[in-house]
């Protein structure tokens, strides 16, 4: 667990690890669920998703979970407007999901209302662009990167408040899950 406010209906940001074999019974997702697979395959009725997959499952939606060969994710509940009802499915494995923009290589995963979600690679030294003023959260999915004189490896999650200000910088190369947008009664937080 990396983040939970509330009780049995909580927002929460964890990582979940699926042993071979897991099954889950069909259950819904009240304020919706995203997902990214950091490891092995997760499973639902709708398909398989290996590593590199980026799902969205909107307020309201079912699902029935499992893992044949076991998988490692990273997982946020409860965070999604009511209003929301996109499905989302990318494949950040795939070239063709990446694009070059002033300079960043992004993977563009989300974008509504004032929530952008995206996977960016770092090269050596690289400073993540910050918003302005809404709030960020950063989870390291390979590589290392520094804010202050903090490093944060691999595994390693960072949620800002809004207009903070100090940098994040890349270590080596790096590849990290970006989530900008204020966040609700959201404090700093950092886990590694």
């Amino acid at each position: 667990m990396l983040d939970r406010v509330g009780g049995e209906i909580a927002r929460a940001t964890s990582l979940v690890r699926y042993a071979e074999g897991s099954i889950f019974p069909t259950h819904q997702h009240p304020g919706g669920e995203e997902i990214l697979v950091l490891a092995g395959t997760f499973s639902d009725e709708n398909g398989d998703y290996p590593a590199g997959w980026y799902l969205r499952n909107p307020p309201t939606s079912t699902h029935r979970p499992h893992s044949t060969y076991g998988a490692l994710i990273f997982v946020k509940l409860h965070q999604m407007l009511p209003t929301e009802d996109r499905t989302v499915r990318v494949n950040s494995m795939d070239a063709a999901n990446w694009n070059v923009t002033g300079g960043r290589n992004i993977c563009p995963l989300f974008e509504g209302g004032s929530e952008l979600v995206y996977l960016e690679r770092l090269v050596d030294m690289a400073v993540l662009k910050m918003p302005s003023k809404d709030g960020i959260e950063v989870f390291v999915v390979s590589g290392m990167v520094s804010m202050g004189e903090k490093a944060y490896s691999k595994g390693s999650w960072i949620r800002l408040p809004e207009n903070h200000h100090q940098a994040i910088h890349s270590i080596g190369a790096a590849t990290v899950f970006v989530k900008t947008g204020p966040f609700p009664m959201a404090e700093s937080l950092d886990v590694h």
